[in-house]
């Protein structure tokens, strides 16, 4: 709205500083942090004034008698609108990726919000149908990768380059292509496309099944992020912490491909149009900066499904976008150990379960309760059941706990982006 205003007229004193991705980016981030803390701030009286808060919460135990009843849920709220906010007032809402971000935002907030709606107002702990979950993130990756292959706008140049003739910098681009082609970690000069993994079906349908194979890639992403936020969503602060720092390493990426300059100097494919991501971003980061003011232990509220599943869809689909889904196995790693805990804790236990045994892999999963749970509380419930990998006796406080997987997330994230340079 404001870019468009100001670039109406340009002409006015101040208004060319709309037109630079890093004061717009750096203003929207700011704003989303005010806004986060400022509509977070009336969000949690109005919930408590009106009683309102996820009941299973009430039934779960801590070892450190942690009590988090009362608690408002549906957080994820504030999140949401300090994004839409500074996005809406600072970003080329003309630009195919802002838009696609948007719509995933309101998209999987929508579809949370019924989660939580069904669960908090109708006392129906189970929630939305989790088929109807899946069908949501299926629709969403479906959105996204049919607009990444048809939308005119969403192109990419696979290679550029520059040099110095007569004391100008001369820019040169492999022509803008659609493409499915997608950067490697570790491996410089070379981007691997999904098409080449169909040569045998010949020069023009090998195309055409490597953007199946990119649309069904893209659905897969999204809903393996998205559920592994919402597993990750646990413990105060965690899903907040550790989605901030993810957030903060895709916007250096999404600079990275949006600049013609940055492109070249990291040898990744330039993306025309996906420096309007870095706006969106940095919203995002700053809306959970805020978050965290109010999410920080002990909790005075939680995100529910409304935040976790937005957060997690928001980050499989910038990924895409910007053709680093590869990355995204390090990059998401703890959100991938939280999902991998569970199918073991879940497969594992069914599979015993048939031949009469309790087994379970890990005490508790996510597996972030894992080193909260002792032995004890497991056998008070299932006093015959076995535990593959008991740990530590010593608990560790949830506050140790998230501060360590947040730890491992930045980590993570390093790791990440120095894939660009080692190579």
């Amino acid at each position: 709205m404001l870019y468009s205003l100001f670039n109406h007229f340009s002409d006015v004193m101040g208004a060319r500083l709309f037109s630079y991705i890093s004061f717009r980016a750096i203003t929207a981030g700011v704003l989303a942090l005010c806004v986060s803390i400022w509509f977070g701030n009336w969000f949690i009286n109005y919930m408590k004034r009106h009683n309102i808060s996820e009941m299973q919460r009430d039934e779960k135990t801590d070892p450190f008698n942690v009590n988090k009843k009362g608690v408002p849920t549906m957080g994820g709220l504030i999140v949401i609108a300090a994004i839409l906010l500074p996005c809406l007032l600072l970003g080329k809402l003309s630009n195919v990726y802002m838009i696609l971000m948007l719509v995933t935002t309101v998209l999987m907030g929508a579809l949370g919000f019924a989660d939580d709606y069904i669960k908090t107002f109708r006392k129906n702990k189970d929630g939305l149908n989790g088929w109807v979950k899946i069908g949501g993130q299926v629709a969403l990756g479906l959105i996204v990768g049919l607009t990444l292959r048809f939308a005119p706008a969403a192109t990419m140049n696979e290679v550029v380059t520059s040099h110095i003739e007569n004391n100008i910098t001369v820019v040169e681009k492999t022509p803008e292509i659609k493409s499915t082609q997608t950067t490697i970690p570790f491996v410089k000069h070379h981007n691997f496309n999904y098409a080449d993994l169909f040569s045998w079906l010949g020069e023009e349908n090998k195309y055409r099944a490597g953007w199946i194979f990119f649309v069904l890639l893209t659905v897969f992403v999204v809903a393996a992020v998205s559920n592994g936020a919402n597993l990750n969503d646990g413990m105060d602060g965690m899903c907040a912490g550790n989605s901030a720092i993810i957030g903060i390493a895709l916007l250096i990426l999404a600079y990275t491909s949006g600049s013609v300059v940055w492109a070249e100097y990291f040898d990744v494919m330039y993306i025309p149009g996906s420096e309007e991501l870095v706006v969106f971003l940095a919203s995002f980061v700053g809306a959970l900066v805020g978050y965290l003011w109010f999410n920080g232990f002990p909790a005075q509220v939680f995100l529910g499904d409304t935040g976790s599943l937005t957060v997690g869809g928001i980050i499989g689909v910038c990924a895409m976008v910007i053709h680093k889904e590869l990355m995204v196995p390090a990059l998401c790693g703890i959100f991938l150990m939280e999902s991998v805990s569970v199918i073991l804790q879940t497969q594992v236990y069914k599979f015993y379960k048939k031949r009469g045994q309790h087994v379970r892999v890990w005490k508790r999963a996510p597996l972030h309760d894992h080193f909260s749970t002792s032995v004890d509380q497991v056998l008070k419930n299932d006093p015959t059941c076995s535990i593959y990998f008991k740990g530590s006796k010593n608990l560790h406080h949830e506050n140790k706990i998230v501060l360590r997987f947040c730890i491992v997330t930045l980590i993570l994230a390093a790791l990440t982006i120095l894939t660009l340079k080692i190579r």
